[in-house]
């Protein structure tokens, strides 16, 4: 049976240590090593009942799921408008065309995760493709029901971050590689509809800021400052 978590008024924040992560592409056969500072992360991905309770669209049936259909402009412009709900510093400076986003790194702020960020978080200490059996942490299409499910529903990480793969993709802050792609942003994680291959730590995907589909969403971030 599905468990879920309650409806949060706020995005629960799991504290995340620094660290070093080596990411990797495919495609081009590269690798890097980044150094991440310590941050927060959201513990779930951010909800339709949290995305609708700051304006951000209507209160939608299966409100404990995750949102999706939400484009990296959308997520830029809730990232705002929580932070200015809540109390903090706005991560974003979004220019006058509403196309020329900025982030301001010292702000306090909600924003997206980095990749190095979402990648370092999601392997919580481990070094394998997945931090688990991939059944017990995620729901991917031999076991979602072709959908996507109420957050929290399956077991989390060594750091206590749930959904980190499965159930919907997560935007992150990153270009992916604008020589090629141009403005496209990066996601991670795999989601619903995704098969076991796509439901790993390293694997990146590649959209447009303004793509929007019903397996992809977003996670929350905060500079630990």
């Amino acid at each position: 049976m599905e468990s879920s978590v309650p409806i949060e008024t706020t995005a629960p924040m799991t504290a995340v240590p620094g660290g070093r992560v080596t990411l990797s592409d495919r495609r081009t056969r590269r690798s890097w090593t980044v150094d991440v500072a310590p941050c927060r992360l959201g513990t779930f991905p951010v909800t339709r009942a949290l995305y609708a309770r700051v304006g951000a669209g209507p209160v939608a049936n299966a409100a404990e799921r995750p949102v999706e259909s939400v484009s990296w402009w959308d997520a830029v412009r809730f990232c705002n408008a929580l932070s200015l709900r809540d109390g903090f510093r706005p991560a974003y400076r979004i220019g006058a065309d509403g196309e020329d986003i900025g982030w301001d790194t010292s702000a306090d702020g909600y924003r997206l995760p980095t990749e190095a960020e979402w990648e370092h978080a999601c392997r919580a200490g481990t070094s394998g493709p997945r931090y688990g059996p991939l059944d017990d942490i995620a729901w991917y299409r031999d076991n979602s029901g072709e959908r996507a499910h109420a957050v929290g529903g399956r077991r989390p990480n060594a750091w206590g971050l749930h959904d980190m793969l499965g159930n919907v993709w997560e935007w992150c802050w990153d270009v992916y590689d604008a020589e090629v792609y141009g403005s496209y942003r990066v996601l991670r994680g795999g989601g619903w509809f995704d098969e076991r291959w796509s439901c790993r730590a390293s694997v990146r995907r590649r959209s447009p800021p303004t793509f929007q589909v019903d397996d992809v969403g977003f996670r929350l971030a905060r500079s630990a400052g």
